[in-house]
């Protein structure tokens, strides 16, 4: 019997990023309305597509006798489990064996490709992952609901902390949860899992308090010129104090902080791609404030009123956190945005690159990813250094990490 190893998307942890469908170059990968899914008669397991995926919903392998259709894949709510049915002559208890070993030396094969799956930081705790799931929730109280943008802000973003009660949930600065908003959609169908990025350290938003802290931009839009919100975004920043939630995960095992003292981060974000960086800040002050690493935030927004924790980011002390928030619509002053910042710092980017210990991390808006690689490639080339032969060597050690929507 002929087997497939077939390459399939977690509709359950898909963002919806495109990232998989843009990156793939046989344009194996499609979309409708419901899943990204992957052609089994045009991928070729190049492997292009697993590391920019920021929740691994890419990286998912099935044997199969028959390749799942594109139009299956479509009507997917979850991926189908784990099992091969063998048919025909080679039916049996040695039959089975067999497939599962071959099976296992596949995917073995498939993870060491080069262009496989993105590597954490040497130094970063071991990440655990859905020890919550669908099936499964973690039933989480809401003690906190607050509004951190100014009043004369059109982005409308919350700070939201979760007490998650006597249960063990380990979750790490970089790492995301799960959030099913109540309901059916207009198919009668349960509404898609959406991923947001933990903002407070492993520790809790309050130091040894089983709790974390979410960061969440209503989302707003017009269908049929009618204003609408985002599903998710809208039953986030509506809850109240006292009320309760399902929550999965933690989702994650990459974009990670790394834990060593000599580790340089370099944090670049746009509005709430803020998240995993107050994480990471969180952790370095409360933890290790004199560390001989360094801290670089480059963090991007509209007005000082639309940048998510303005206030307490300017009271983190400067030997802690070298800061640099950029404005790109301040009233009678030129648009800048982050990779305009990075050059006009282009020396200092390029001492920290130069350390084997510097540790990239990019969050927010897909649309920065071309201007940030842009302003490393010009910074690499002002000061004698060879991007994209540096880039590279920082994918493959796992120190650089892009998380982009």
């Amino acid at each position: 019997m002929s087997l497939i190893r077939q390459h399939l998307i977690d509709p359950d942890i898909c963002i919806r990023c495109n990232t998989c469908e843009e990156t793939c170059p046989r344009q194996a990968v499609t979309h409708n309305d419901d899943n990204y899914v992957v052609d089994a008669a045009i991928c070729r397991y190049c492997m292009d597509c697993i590391s920019p995926c920021p929740t691994g919903a890419i990286d998912n392998w099935r044997m199969v006798s028959a390749p799942y259709t594109i139009e299956q894949q479509f009507g997917w709510d979850e991926l189908p489990e784990e099992r091969l049915i063998v048919t025909g002559e080679n039916d049996g208890e040695a039959a089975g064996e067999a497939v599962e070993d071959e099976a296992a030396q596949i995917l073995e094969l498939a993870h060491r490709a080069e262009g496989g799956k993105a590597v954490p930081p040497f130094s970063a705790a071991h990440p655990y992952v859905n020890v919550y799931t669908r099936d499964n929730p973690l039933v989480a109280t809401v003690t906190g609901n607050v509004r951190i943008t100014g009043d004369g802000a059109s982005a409308d973003i919350h700070h939201i902390i979760l007490d998650l009660g006597a249960a063990a949930f380990p979750v790490l600065e970089g790492q995301s949860i799960g959030i099913r908003p109540p309901g059916t959609d207009e198919r009668g169908k349960a509404h898609r899992l959406r991923l947001y990025s933990v903002s407070s350290p492993r520790d809790g938003e309050r130091p040894n308090h089983n709790n974390l802290a979410l960061t969440v931009k209503r989302v707003v839009y017009e269908r049929d010129g009618r204003p609408c919100e985002g599903v998710a975004s809208g039953y986030l920043c509506g809850l109240r104090r006292g009320d309760t939630l399902k929550v999965t995960g933690p989702f994650g095992n990459t974009f990670l902080m790394p834990n060593h003292d000599q580790a340089n981060i370099i944090m670049i974000c746009t509005g709430t791609g803020a998240a995993p960086f107050r994480a990471m800040t969180e952790r370095r002050r409360r933890r290790n404030p004199g560390a001989a690493g360094s801290l670089m935030l480059l963090f991007g927004a509209r007005t000082p009123d639309e940048l998510p924790y303005f206030g307490p980011l300017m009271k983190l002390p400067d030997s802690l956190i070298d800061r640099e928030l950029v404005f790109s619509r301040l009233e009678g002053k030129p648009k800048e945005y982050v990779q305009d910042r990075m050059r006009a710092r282009s020396a200092d980017i390029a001492r920290l690159l130069a350390s084997e210990h510097t540790f990239v991390f990019v969050c927010g808006l897909k649309g920065m990813e071309q201007g940030v690689d842009e302003a490393f490639s010009a910074i690499c080339e002002e000061n004698d250094l060879d991007w994209p032969a540096l880039s590279a060597a920082m994918r493959r050690n796992g120190r650089y990490h892009i998380e982009t929507y």
